[in-house]
């Protein structure tokens, strides 16, 4: 076996482990769980460990994914177990695999999220929101590699609904994961910059299912 693949489940507690520390989490947990990292060549090796999509500190993921080598063939289907044994409560394998794609034909991602008022009309809210997301261009000013820019999120938006609940609004989404990268946190953020009267006064996102350009799930 050469490059191997996980999915794995990041929620509760284990949300606010940021992206780095998630890294050093899991080589610690292959050490544990008795698994060897193989490690790259040159002056500065490093283990060969890499998340196909950063997750931000207090999102949650159903479906993050992992690429990895070992230095030696493991048994695939006691894997998840004993990794998830020698991770933080939170952290959950849910399965390992041989990959078939490279992470490049990742493109939609499914999420949920919740935006909570707490005084305004759920109900007012959820239709002002599905109306906000109705046009044909959402241009916010973000922070990019090049520096502060404006963007418009609304192409990397494929699907959107709202529903109103208890004093919140129920989000259901499919964006864009790469290319362009549409983070669930920027629906929120649009708000803020473009219709202040219907931003919530907190939104948290889970992403839920990873899919290709066609909208076949991708593993």
């Amino acid at each position: 076996m050469d490059k191997l693949r996980l999915r794995f489940s990041k929620t509760g507690r284990a949300v606010y482990i940021s992206h780095l520390d998630l890294m050093h989490t899991m080589q610690r947990a292959f050490s544990r769980a008795g698994y060897a990292l193989k490690y790259s060549e040159g002056f500065n090796p490093h283990p060969q460990i890499s998340i196909a999509l950063p997750l931000s500190v207090g999102a949650a993921s159903l479906c993050e994914i992992m690429d990895f080598r070992l230095k030696e063939d493991p048994d695939l289907s006691e894997l998840p177990r004993k990794l998830t044994a020698a991770l933080p409560e939170g952290i959950e394998v849910l399965e390992a695999y041989e990959p078939e794609r490279k992470t490049a034909q990742l493109k939609w991602l499914s999420i949920e999220g919740v935006m909570e008022y707490d005084e305004r009309n759920p109900a007012e809210m959820a239709a002002a929101l599905t109306a906000f997301y109705a046009a044909d261009s959402v241009v916010i000013t973000k922070k990019t590699k090049r520096g502060v820019g404006e963007t418009d999120i609304r192409p990397g938006i494929r699907e959107i609904a709202f529903a109103p609940g208890e004093k919140a609004v129920m989000v259901k989404a499919v964006i864009s994961a790469q290319e362009p990268t549409v983070n669930p946190e920027l629906l929120a953020e649009a708000l803020r910059q473009l219709a202040p009267e219907i931003a919530p006064d907190f939104a948290r996102f889970t992403r839920l299912e990873t899919y290709d350009a066609d909208g076949k799930v991708f593993r």
